[in-house]
């Protein structure tokens, strides 16, 4: 299949039109005119991922966040995003981002969906017209009232995650809640005006999150990569009942973190 098909189906879903001013989405390395057989799925195109990629005999790397982001005044191997660069030209695999696009068009409400939120709406709108609305983040209630650490465990198990960090009174009762995976900090302040009770995001500092409980709401933390990784079956269950000519394999390397046990302390 050729990739500018592909492109278009990306698109359709998603178009770059969507996507915030700063952001750098769409095709980023490749020809529009290249064959593609196998596309891979990753939520960064690092280094390990390309490396996957390679193996795997992959001609697409979809990823959510864009590998290049600035403008490049060189590509050589003495700079870590030229040796990218580099490896997929090298290896003849193309690069498509799709990232504030598809957190407007695809995250927002998947990550609220998993949570089972009603009486959903957009927490930051990015797009209105006649017909609908559009942005980042959502706010709804949540099925049933939860304490704040009863709800800090249905987050990490909804999403798959170790454990997850949470500010406020772990008794509190919380009823609406707000969901903006990825690194939400910008948006704690609308939350706050919204007048839900807690807000699900990633990437929360110790200032922003003692803050926000000071402002009247709870934070839960679970993580940059905790909840935005939910980008690769959503795009891979996508593809698969579209494109059934093509073969469609994760590259993911999990979490880019690691996690250490808590030791006693020696006595």
């Amino acid at each position: 299949m050729v990739l500018k098909d592909i492109i278009r189906l990306l698109e359709e879903m998603c178009p770059g039109s969507f996507a915030e001013k700063w952001d750098n989405v769409g095709l980023l390395v490749g020809s529009p005119e290249m064959e593609v057989k196998t596309v891979g799925i990753a939520l960064d195109a690092t280094t390990e991922v390309i490396e996957t990629a390679i193996r795997e005999d992959v001609d697409l790397l979809l990823t959510h966040h864009p590998m290049i982001f600035g403008g490049l005044k060189r590509v050589t191997q003495d700079d870590f995003v030229g040796r990218r660069v580099l490896a997929l030209a090298q290896n003849n695999i193309a690069l498509y981002a799709m990232h504030t696009n598809f957190d407007v068009l695809g995250m927002a409400d998947a990550a609220a969906d998993m949570l089972k939120l009603n009486d959903r709406e957009v927490l930051e709108v990015t797009y209105e017209d006649d017909l609908s609305v559009e942005g980042l983040g959502r706010i709804g209630t949540l099925q049933e009232p939860l304490r704040l650490w009863e709800c800090a465990e249905r987050v990490a198990e909804v999403f798959g995650t170790e454990g997850v960090r949470y500010y406020g009174d772990p008794d509190v009762m919380l009823v609406t809640c707000g969901i903006l995976p990825g690194a939400g900090k910008d948006e704690i302040d609308l939350a706050v005006k919204s007048g839900v009770d807690v807000m699900i995001t990633g990437d929360i500092t110790h200032h922003i999150g003692i803050d926000a409980w000071e402002k009247g709401i709870a934070v839960i933390d679970a993580g940059h990569y905790g909840i935005e990784k939910i980008f690769i079956p959503y795009m891979k269950e996508y593809l698969e009942r579209d494109l059934k000519e093509l073969r469609i394999v994760s590259c993911d390397r999990g979490a880019p973190y690691h996690e250490t046990p808590v030791r006693s302390p020696r006595l």
